[in-house]
């Protein structure tokens, strides 16, 4: 890619406002063993997550792929709360009811106790005060959670049992671009299986602790880390056309297979058929020609900067 495609985007959009989240559910887990069994099936350190700390976590396959991925908090001792996709929620809840046992850890969906809306821009700076990003405090029924910035603007995830909370509205589209500028990809159903976290840069944002115990795929996830296997990492890209999860990305020189796969797409806000998204591509494929959405002759991607720093190492590309 050229030092043209790594210029930072346009200057942060002026957006703010409310939204509720109805691609999100919450998955509950409470019981005296609910903190030994996530943390037997997470890939981050749940049990030693503190009150007031949120976490980005994920749980994979035994091939060390990703089912799904979660915002994790703690509001008591004995209970968790994991935000998920909503179109994964069903299956890893049926999955991870497998495994309980005899643990003394009840899983059900709480979505329609714990309604999750986004608060953006001056909506979001006015209610988050002096609330740190990855933390999270209550407020009466309701938690608010801070999220870390996208597009140089603030982020909280408030989860109230109320089905809309005053204020400006903000089209799902938008807050979606925005969950794609923060450089945070997350499982969605088209994407279920078909990443290891360190693809999607997770070890590089907390959502995977090297020093715990075993979960599913660990083996595999601790192989790519030490033995020098990575050879793919998330990029944030833009592209003008329409782009969604799943997509897979062709570069220029090599027509024959993909060059990578959409993680998270959504459209640019005031922009007629353009997209950013987050995509997990082959690193030698960086290293000259361009990349294109769909096949070697689509739409051309455009790199742009992630709000955090990711290694390309050129040895991990040979």
């Amino acid at each position: 890619m050229g030092a043209d495609d790594n210029q930072a985007m346009d200057t942060p959009l002026l957006l703010a406002g409310s939204v509720a989240l109805s691609h999100w559910g919450v998955l509950r887990a409470r019981g005296a063993d609910a903190a030994a069994f996530l943390q037997g099936q997470l890939t981050s350190d749940v049990a030693g997550l503190a009150t007031g700390q949120v976490r980005l976590a994920g749980y994979c396959s035994p091939k060390g792929r990703l089912l799904a991925s979660f915002w994790v908090w703690r509001p008591a001792p004995d209970e968790f709360l994991l935000a998920v996709d909503a179109g994964v929620l069903p299956a890893v809840l049926k999955r991870l009811s497998m495994f309980v046992l005899r643990a003394k850890c009840k899983l059900d969906d709480a979505s329609a106790e714990w309604r999750l809306h986004g608060l953006v821009g001056a909506t979001a700076a006015r209610r988050l005060g002096d609330l740190a990003v990855w933390q999270w405090r209550a407020e009466g029924d309701a938690t608010l959670l801070r999220l870390p910035d996208a597009a140089g603007l603030p982020r909280a995830l408030l989860a109230s049992a109320a089905p809309s909370i005053d204020g400006p509205g903000l089209p799902l589209a938008h807050w979606r671009w925005l969950e794609v500028r923060s450089g945070i990809a997350s499982i969605e159903a088209a994407t279920v299986d078909r990443f290891v976290p360190q693809m999607l840069n997770y070890e590089l944002l907390g959502g995977v602790d090297f020093q715990k115990g075993c979960y599913p795929g660990q083996e595999i996830v601790a192989r790519s880390q030490y033995r020098g296997t990575l050879k793919r990492r998330a990029l944030l890209f833009d592209v003008d056309a329409a782009a969604e999860a799943g997509q897979e990305i062709f570069h220029s020189a090599d027509p024959g297979q993909p060059a990578g796969l959409v993680a998270n797409a959504a459209p640019q806000p005031g922009a007629a058929q353009a997209s950013s998204l987050l995509a997990e591509v082959k690193l030698n494929a960086l290293e000259g020609g361009t990349l294109h959405l769909g096949t070697a002759d689509g739409p051309r991607l455009q790199r742009r900067e992630l709000p955090y720093t990711v290694t390309l190492d050129a040895a991990a590309t040979a």
